[in-house]
């Protein structure tokens, strides 16, 4: 069975900038794109609120797909979903097992902060597949060159989908700098942040991963730095559970990321690491030592 990665698209110049930069993603992984348009009665669409909301019939939304799936230079399967976005998007997960979900981001200037990254929010809770959310004004849309890989240097755990982030990152056979920012110029805290990524298994089989400090006050501004000084092209971020399912989720880096990074980010949903427990002092008995 060939991967997929499911890609969601409304017809926008930026949804088809975001299955160029899909299909240019599978080609490498010998994948096929399961392109997926959502019906428009979702509360979670941004476009719902500023009234430009589509009618079409689902046959007329059909030959658009299919007309827009036939362009494409990879195998593709089109599919129009109605209902809750999140719950089309879960049971197209469930069928299909995408590596990736792809997405486009809003346009800045077509609505607020907060409901350019409601959509990603809400993906990101009820899927732990990865997210690789595409800006529309993107101007590459080919494969990757030079991967930037955030790391905050707190341990972590992956999830059931790891494996998947490790499988796109070693098929793209592009260079990976891992670029940890701090307020301080010590810049060996980047080793450390390496450490643990390296544990949880993450950069095993894949090339040489350098290392990058970026001294700043913020972490989003800081990352969005390295992008620009390392000209990477993809950005992959770990979302930590408190970023992901936290009230101030709108004002986490992972969200200033999401509004601002001028390259396709993909986010990979982590665990947060199982706390060491201290283990038993022992206690003598019989002139033995003994652990209770």
């Amino acid at each position: 069975m060939r991967p997929t990665l499911l890609v969601l698209t409304d017809f926008s110049a930026g949804t088809n900038r975001s299955l160029q930069v899909a299909a240019s993603l599978a080609q490498p992984l010998d994948a096929e794109l399961v392109v997926l348009h959502v019906h428009r009665d979702s509360l979670l669409d941004p476009e719902r609120f500023t009234g430009k909301l589509s009618k079409e019939s689902y046959e007329v939304t059909m030959r658009a797909l299919h007309s827009l799936v036939c362009q494409l230079p990879i195998p593709a399967v089109a599919e129009v979903g109605q209902g809750l976005l999140p719950d089309v998007v879960a049971d197209a997960i469930r069928r299909y097992h995408p590596l990736l979900l792809v997405l486009s981001r809003p346009a800045a200037d077509n609505v607020p902060d907060e409901l350019a990254t409601t959509t990603a929010l809400q993906l990101l809770r009820t899927s732990s597949i990865p997210l690789l959310v595409v800006p529309p004004a993107t101007a590459k849309t080919t494969a990757p060159q030079h991967v930037l890989l955030a790391a905050d240097g707190a341990a972590f755990g992956l999830g059931e989908h790891g494996d998947a982030l490790r499988h796109v990152l070693a098929a793209l056979h592009a260079p990976i700098t891992l670029v940890h920012v701090t307020e301080s110029a010590t810049q060996h805290t980047a080793a450390q942040a390496y450490e643990t990524i390296a544990a949880t298994g993450l950069t095993r089989g894949l090339p040489r991963v350098s290392t990058s400090h970026i001294c700043h006050a913020s972490p989003a501004e800081g990352l969005l730095q390295a992008v620009a000084e390392q000209r990477a092209d993809l950005l992959v971020v770990l979302a930590r559970p408190r970023s992901v399912w936290g009230e101030l989720f709108h004002r986490s880096v992972t969200a200033q990321l999401l509004l601002h990074s001028p390259v396709p980010m993909l986010v990979l949903p982590v665990q947060n690491a199982p706390a060491h427990k201290h283990p038993p002092k022992p206690r003598e008995i019989d002139g033995l030592l003994y652990t209770t």
